[in-house]
């Protein structure tokens, strides 16, 4: 029996969001009502659209009984986790090949990573690359030659904005091909400890670089369980790919015959066909719930607190935080995997992974069952992939093998979820609980006031944060610089700690998936450039974090006090970011999703 919260939530946001879902859902009907895409186009379209098509993938093309699909594709060579998609196109046309259809590589999307841009500019741009690819999948889509749609994503904001821009052509069947994750390099914890010594000066650069370079190696996602691997288990519990295929290594065998089938059952769905389901009737409001619930039990990304509700909005429907917060008192947290505890994906993978998550939940009546997932249906999530022959089959996927890793039935290793929402004179923000030991989830101390990470780290440097402190971080919403990840701040942070002091930090901006052990109210809301209360905060306020009633308050009074004039502009000037400032100008909160689209 579904548990009374899902469906209280599940229906409030049905209730809210009648009239922005019907106006979508009107929208993408009149797309479908006007046929097969290629069927509206003329004929100097059409020769425009197969011009370098060789003489039979031609002839199939121009044959409107047979499918073509769209491949939006994230590959680039620099980036480990979407290097693998570079034979993809290929071997996706080989197999269509096979049963007389076809794909064109209808774009590509631009991929960055905030490993690579953590603590530089660039990662000023890295929220709003979001939104920008949502256009240009939208962009790849807008030829209209397509029967069907496969997204080629897997990092931070490139997976959640391919379906944003997808849902736009939510009248065509949709999904996603992953490519799995790197081997498991060094452990967790050698990783931390490194970062830890190298932030209080007692490795240099050289160990540093090692030790970096042995965590992200090869080919793959990496192996921590950040935005990029949150978005592959929460996009396969919502059913936008096969069960069981988000974290298959890279050049498998398994992996192969994956896509291949993927690739198949696409290309059937023909409007004709049985089979035929397109985005829209799978990506609904108890769709998003479940992959509400799926990110909540397993500790995900904050991120996604931004990217679901974006994702939302561009449904038609309207999530709230208030939602995710309710939604996070019923949900346990299921999974241990870094920086929830020791392991990491590959280990979740080996314990059973999604669909073990999946059954885990459903035993406790924590999902709703009557959803439409792109491939079979809610029950067959709960299957896991194997070849028996080379034959691919899908099979009941069991209990965790790992209860270290994934809970067995009637367990859990926490009992409400790892993200929760804090609320208080300070504004609406985002926590990540589930690394947080109990001794630190409630703190009480004076504030440390910063408006760059790069100003905490000279104050650490310095001294100055050899105490009990709350460290502020205002002025670095998306409005004011795109709402940058402040990595630098962890092992800086990490340290205080270990020195004996208790520390926390409060920010507009943002951390993701790895705020580790450190109490973080982020994504605070309105932030301080848009006469947010965290703009009002002064040296030596003292600041209560409490995650456990869910609040977040400035203790002194700040009501005779007026917001300094912060210049944000002028530092967003260099390094490509000037041209972003129609998004800064536009860009909604991050309760909102943080869009300039919605």
């Amino acid at each position: 029996m579904t548990h009374q919260t899902i469906l209280d939530v599940t229906n409030r946001i049905v209730e809210r969001s009648k009239e922005t879902r019907q106006s979508y859902l009107k929208k993408i009907n009149e797309q479908a009502g006007q046929g097969k895409g290629r069927g509206q186009l003329s004929c100097g379209n059409l020769a425009h659209g197969v011009a370098a098509s060789c003489a039979s993938e031609k002839n199939q093309i121009l044959d409107f009984t047979r499918s073509n699909l769209a491949i939006v594709s994230a590959y680039n060579d620099m980036l480990s986790a979407h290097q693998p998609y570079k034979d993809y196109p290929d071997q996706i046309k080989a197999t269509l090949r096979k049963s007389g259809n076809t794909a064109q590589v209808a774009g590509g999307v631009p991929a960055m990573c905030d490993g690579v841009t953590q603590g530089q500019a660039g990662m000023d741009m890295s929220l709003f690359s979001r939104d920008l690819i949502a256009q240009s999948t939208a962009f790849s889509l807008s030829h209209n030659l397509f029967d069907g749609t496969l997204l080629l994503s897997i990092c931070d904001k490139i997976a959640p904005g391919q379906l944003m821009g997808a849902l736009t052509f939510g009248h065509l069947p949709t999904a996603f091909i992953p490519a799995g994750p790197m081997a498991t390099g060094i452990t967790n914890e050698e990783k931390v400890s490194v970062r830890q010594k190298y932030a209080a000066g007692e490795v240099g650069t050289e160990a540093l670089l090692d030790m970096e370079c042995n965590a992200y190696h090869s080919p793959g996602t990496c192996t921590f369980y950040g935005t990029a691997n949150t978005n592959q288990l929460v996009f396969e519990a919502m059913g936008l790919m096969l069960p069981g295929s988000a974290f298959v290594p890279p050049n498998t065998k398994l992996r192969q015959a994956l896509t291949d089938h993927a690739t198949t059952k696409i290309a059937a769905m023909n409007v004709s066909s049985s089979s035929h389901r397109p985005l829209h009737q799978v990506v609904d409001e108890k769709n998003m719930v479940n992959g509400i619930v799926a990110l909540l039990a397993s500790g995900g990304s904050t991120n996604h607190t931004i990217h679901m509700v974006a994702i939302a909005r561009a449904a038609g429907i309207i999530l709230t935080w208030q939602d995710i917060s309710d939604l996070s008192d019923i949900v346990p947290l299921l999974i241990q995997v870094y920086p929830n505890g020791p392991a990491d994906i590959n280990a979740f993978e080996q314990a059973g992974g999604v669909p073990v998550l999946l059954k885990r939940l459903n035993q406790s009546g924590l999902l709703n069952s009557d959803v439409s997932p792109v491939f079979g249906s809610f029950e067959q999530q709960m299957t896991s992939p194997k070849l028996v022959n080379d034959e691919l089959v899908w099979e009941d996927c069991g209990e965790s093998t790992n209860p270290d890793v994934i809970s067995l039935p009637k367990a859990s290793f926490q009992e409400t979820g790892g993200t929760r929402m804090l609320n208080g004179n300070l504004g609406k923000a985002v926590i990540k609980v589930s690394a947080v030991a109990k001794e630190y989830q409630v703190i009480e101390a004076p504030a440390k006031v910063f408006t760059s990470q790069h100003d905490v780290e000279t104050a650490y440097q310095h001294g100055d944060l050899n105490c009990d402190c709350i460290v502020v971080v205002n002025y670095n919403g998306p409005a004011a610089n795109g709402m940058p990840e402040l990595h630098k701040l962890m092992p800086i942070l990490g340290n205080v700690q270990k020195a004996g002091f208790k520390v926390a930090l409060v920010t507009d901006g943002r951390l993701s998936g790895a705020s580790g052990k450190i109490p973080a109210a982020i994504h605070v809301s309105p932030e301080a450039l848009h006469g947010g209360a965290i703009g009002l905060v002064r040296e030596g306020d003292i600041i209560r974090l409490d995650c456990q009633t869910g609040t977040l308050e400035n203790l002194t009074d700040t009501n005779a006090r007026r917001f300094a004039h912060i210049d944000t502009e002028t530092s967003q000037q260099t390094w490509g970011r000037d041209i972003f400032k129609v998004m800064r100008e536009n860009v909604s909160s991050a309760e909102l999703g943080a869009s300039f689209l919605y």
